[in-house]
């Protein structure tokens, strides 16, 4: 698989590309177990500033630039506005309100409005089959996320009671997932005007320290107990979901929107949710279903489709050419 645009520059290698979204589905993993024993104000926190930390230090081993105008700084405001603060605090609190399955359809959809937001911004084109690749992806992670029971129900008695009675879509809190969906297509649209001013690895490390105090300073005022219960594996897990999960993941991830074609690039958060259920069916013993099979395969259909669309669109035009609507001779 290439992301189009992205491969230009030979860093971005096919593993590279795809490391984030398996860096974030293994971090997943990793957190399940740790949510129980702490509060989410404190956990979004703790994955933000020690990673930005971290980032930062490498920055200034490699001796990358540090922003220098205000312009620089209020963008990186922004950015740590929108992706930092408000991505992770919905985020958080949305997980501890929602169910994990349709929580992480909803926040796993924001390439839509990426994609959207990248044709309307920087002129990105989606076209026919950039938009089936879209619509694909949506229903492959509703197939890996949602319960089998509930897809069953719409699929035979074309009836969605389960989406009614069980999501309460607006007092479960997955109109919070819906929020943090947005908040980090924004966050992630703001990163092309960041990268103008700033370093965009330097950027990131400051928009997650940015972020990551407002929500220690929450959690210190409204969470109580946010460590006492958490074990040794505990702290292995928050520290692996920091270190891998977002310092490594983030920097990667925010480097490469940089550069590329958005809309291709981003279309690869679909696979963090198969990576999550891989890594928590060989550490878990999670069990995938039938219909979570048909998920991933949907799933690795739309992400080709979106990647591919220019080279499908030459493909479709020269057979409608040819074969459908062959030219007529001219009549001289």
């Amino acid at each position: 698989m290439q992301a189009q645009s992205s491969t230009q520059n030979p860093f971005l290698t096919p593993l590279i590309l795809i490391s984030p979204f398996f860096l974030w589905g293994t971090a997943m993993v990793a957190m399940k177990g740790v949510i129980a024993d702490s509060t989410p104000l404190f956990m979004a926190g703790f994955r933000l500033l020690p990673a930005g930390i971290l980032i930062l230090a490498v920055a200034a081993i490699f001796k990358l630039p540090q922003p220098k105008t205000w312009r620089a700084w209020g963008w990186i405001g922004i950015f740590a506005l929108l992706d930092g603060l408000m991505f992770q605090g919905f985020l958080a609190e949305g997980l501890m309100r929602t169910s994990a399955g349709l929580g992480s359809t909803l926040i796993d959809s924001q390439p839509i409005a990426i994609a959207l937001l990248s044709s309307w911004l920087f002129a990105e084109a989606i076209g026919f089959w950039g938009f089936l690749g879209l619509a694909i992806g949506v229903i492959g992670i509703g197939f890996l996320g949602l319960p089998d029971e509930w897809i069953i129900e719409g699929l035979t008695h074309f009836s969605f009671s389960g989406f009614a009675n069980g999501g309460n879509l607006f007092n479960n809190g997955e109109w919070l997932m819906l929020c943090a969906s947005l908040s980090m297509a924004l966050g992630t649209i703001s990163i092309r005007y960041v990268s103008r001013h700033a370093d965009p690895v330097v950027a990131t490390g400051w928009h997650m320290i940015l972020g990551g105090l407002p929500l220690f300073a929450m959690s210190a005022f409204w969470e109580q107990n946010q460590w006492v219960n958490i074990d040794g594996n505990g702290w292995l897990a928050l520290a692996y979901s920091t270190v891998f999960g977002s310092a490594i993941a983030y920097a990667l991830f925010f480097y490469i929107a940089s550069k590329g074609n958005l809309t291709s690039f981003t279309s690869l958060t679909f696979l963090t949710p198969i990576f999550a259920l891989i890594f928590g069916n060989i550490f878990l013993a999670e069990i995938l279903s039938p219909l979570e099979w048909v998920g991933v395969t949907l799933t690795l259909v739309s992400i080709y489709l979106i990647n591919q669309r220019d080279r499908l669109d030459r493909i479709w035009q020269n057979f409608r050419d040819r074969y459908l609507f062959p030219s007529l001779p001219v009549i001289r």
